[in-house]
């Protein structure tokens, strides 16, 4: 009696067993399905939103050809409309922004995690991370109304007496000093993109194993060279990361620039002229629009907008893609 109880207790155990892992293939079963369905809805989206702006965007292609994105002139009073002016203003804002807030946010990181005393590191890092929370009308207003006079009365001036008379560069900093215009509008891109840039680095550079740093530093290696030999090649994928989100979040700023850029559908190689972007021009024109074709060619611009983004971010992920091959053959 007992060994037949003793099986019937493992067949018990055994049929328990099964109906365990039975229940747990099911849940499995459920649960890749719900996260593969979370997946392909952001790849979902993202579709519906490259397809509705091609559909909105067709008539302004078929009616100007290729040839709007090479064209200056935007008039919406004869139904004129080309794309360079505003994308030169989004591609020279951005890139003003960038290599202003890319040393100062690598100078923040590295002060933060390399050399700043402990009792002001949390203070300080928070000070920087509040600066991202900053609505952007109201960098926007600061800029216009505090930046902007400020800039024309002490520093547009000087640039244009110094570096305004050079050869090959001089253009870029000719024009009228009213203080708005493509640079200040970079500029104020570029606080704004500084609180992010820096946090993603600060954030990367403390990662870096502490046993890496103390033996460099054994070896005798000054700061300089603990960060450019041991944090800079651990880091190199974050930091790349936090450079592109702040170039991503510079080149679809609407509000900022739209108050400082100075919204002038003129073409000038002067970054002190006044200037419009793809952003400034949608915020200032969607809700006026009348015509079909400008409501078109609008969403032409917000195609090209998003076509440059996706740019951008694939050059840098093929950038990364590289140099991890290098790295391989060394």
């Amino acid at each position: 009696m007992p060994e037949a109880l003793d099986g019937a207790d493992a067949e018990a155990s055994l049929a328990a067993l099964r109906q365990t892992m039975r229940r747990q293939r099911i849940q499995d079963f459920f649960f890749h399905k719900i996260t593969l369905l979370f997946a392909a809805s952001v790849l979902l989206v993202l579709l519906g939103i490259i397809v509705s702006l091609a559909i909105k965007a067709a008539p302004a292609f078929q009616h100007f050809g290729p040839g709007f994105i090479t064209t200056v002139e935007w008039d919406p009073i004869n139904d004129n409309f080309g794309a360079l002016i505003a994308i030169w203003g989004t591609l020279a804002t951005s890139l003003i922004a960038l290599l202003v807030a890319f040393p100062i946010s690598f100078g923040i990181a590295l002060f933060l995690t390399e050399i700043c005393p402990v009792w002001l590191r949390r203070p300080l890092g928070t000070a920087v991370e509040l600066l991202a929370g900053i609505p952007s009308i109201i960098y926007g207003m600061w800029g216009l109304f505090v930046f902007a006079p400020l800039f024309a009365d002490h520093v547009q001036p000087l640039l244009k007496e110094t570096l305004g008379q050079l050869p090959f560069i001089g253009p870029l900093f000719q024009g009228p000093t009213m203080g708005i215009g493509i640079m200040t509008a970079g500029l104020i891109l570029a606080v704004m993109i500084i609180p992010f840039i820096s946090s993603v680095m600060r954030d990367v550079f403390e990662i870096v194993p502490a046993v890496l740093k103390e033996s460099a530093y054994g070896l005798g290696c000054t700061k300089w060279e603990v960060v450019r030999k041991v944090v800079l090649p651990y880091t190199r994928n974050g930091v790349v990361g936090g450079v592109m989100l702040g170039l991503g979040r510079a080149l679809g700023e609407t509000m900022a620039v739209t108050f400082v850029i100075g919204n002038a559908n003129e073409l000038s190689w002067s970054l002190l002229a006044p200037g419009n972007s793809i952003a400034s021009t949608l915020a200032n024109e969607f809700a006026e629009a009348s015509s079909p074709l400008h409501v078109s060619s609008l969403f032409a611009l917000a195609l090209i907008l998003f076509a440059i983004t996706f740019i951008v971010l694939s050059a840098a992920k093929l950038m990364l893609v590289g140099m991890s091959r290098k790295e391989g053959t060394k």
